[in-house]
C-alpha cells in the first residue's frame, strides 16, 4: 500500500493507496542499539539524523508507504495514483500537482542541464496545482531513466531533506524531544505536509502543545507524544483514505509505549496488517 505526502495546498484532500505487493519480514543489516539519557523526561542522544537512525526512519516511512523497507528501491517509482494530484514518484512521493515534483526536478536540471527530465520543466509548472499530466507524455519513461542516475538520486535524498527530514529533526529538538520523537514529527510531515490548514503539521503540533507541554517547557516526553499521536489519529480521520491509522496505531504508538524513545533495535511493527522487523 503506498500513499503520498501532502503539500500545503493540498493538505485537505485524501490521500488514495495503490495496492503494491507486500514484502510481510524485510531482515536489514543490524544496526547498533544506544544507551539513553535523559533531560527533562526527553531521550536525548544523537537523534534522527544520526545516520543509522536515519536509515531507520526511511525503514519506517517505506513500510508504510510502499509495502516494503527497502526505500532506495523507490527512486525510480513513479505512478499516477488518481488521488488529484497528478503523478507520485521517487523515495518521498513528491508529485506533480504540490510542488516538491517542479522543485526536485529544477534542483536536478540546476545539477545536470540536459537530463531526462530537463525538457518537461514547462509542462511541470504548467501542471502545478493540478491533477492534470498534460505535456507529460512518455515521463514516466524519463523518470526511471533519470533514476539510474545518482545525480538524481542525490537530488531525490537533498529535497526530502530539506522539505521533509531536517524540519522534522529542528523542531524535535525544539521541542526537545528524542529520536523517537523526532521521527513521529518527521512521519506527520510525510503524510501532511506543512501549513495552515487543521490537518497539517503545524496544526496538530500547536494542538498537542496545547494538550500537553513539551520537554523543553518541562513536561514528559511520553505524556507530550501521545498527545501529538491522538492530534494526528484525528487529522488522518478527516481524510477518507486514512481511516486506517495502524502507521501510528501499530507502529509509532507500539514504540512509544515499549518506552523506546531512542528509537533502538530490535524493532517489530505493523503496518496495514503486514508485519515488519528490523534486527
Amino acid at each position: 500500500m503506498r500513499t503520498r505526502p501532502v503539500s500545503a495546498a493540498f493538505a485537505a484532500i485524501a490521500l488514495l493507496a495503490t495496492g503494491l505487493t507486500a514484502t510481510n519480514v524485510f531482515e536489514s543489516t543490524s544496526l547498533p542499539n544506544a544507551s539513553s539519557t535523559s533531560v527533562n523526561g526527553a531521550a536525548a542522544l544523537a537523534g534522527l539524523d544520526d545516520p543509522a537512525k536515519k536509515d531507520i526512519a526511511m525503514q519506517l516511512v517505506s513500510s508504510a508507504e510502499n509495502s516494503s523497507l527497502d526505500w532506495r528501491a523507490q527512486y525510480k517509482y513513479i505512478e499516477d495514483i488518481h488521488d488529484g494530484r497528478g503523478y507520485t514518484g521517487g523515495i518521498i512521493g513528491f508529485t506533480s500537482g504540490t510542488g516538491d515534483m517542479l522543485e526536485l526536478v529544477e534542483l536536478y536540471t540546476n545539477r545536470k542541464p540536459g537530463n531526462p527530465l530537463a525538457g518537461y520543466l514547462p509542462a511541470l509548472r504548467a501542471v502545478n496545482g493540478s491533477d492534470s499530466l498534460e505535456g507529460l507524455d512518455g515521463y514516466p519513461q524519463a523518470w526511471e531513466e533519470a533514476a539510474q542516475d545518482q545525480a538524481f538520486q542525490q537530488a531525490q535524498n537533498d529535497e526530502r531533506d530539506r522539505v521533509y527530514f531536517n524540519p522534522a529533526v529542528q523542531r524535535g529538538n525544539s521541542d526537545g524531544v528524542g529520536t523517537l520523537g523526532q521521527f513521529i514529527y518527521y512521519d506527520a510531515l510525510v503524510v501532511h505536509g506543512d501549513g495552515s490548514d487543521p490537518t497539517t503539521f503545524s496544526s496538530i503540533r500547536n494542538r498537542a502543545k496545547a494538550r500537553a507541554a513539551t520537554p523543553a517547557d518541562g513536561g514528559d516526553e511520553t505524556t507530550y507524544l501521545n498527545a501529538f499521536l491522538d492530534e494526528r489519529v484525528w487529522a488522518m480521520k478527516q481524510e477518507p483514505a486514512h481511516e486506517d491509522t495502524s502507521r501510528i496505531d501499530t507502529a509509532q504508538r507500539v514504540f512509544l509505549d515499549n518506552g523506546n524513545l531512542n528509537l533502538n533495535t530490535p524493532l517489530d511493527w505493523h503496518v496495514y496488517g503486514q508485519p515488519f522487523h528490523i534486527s
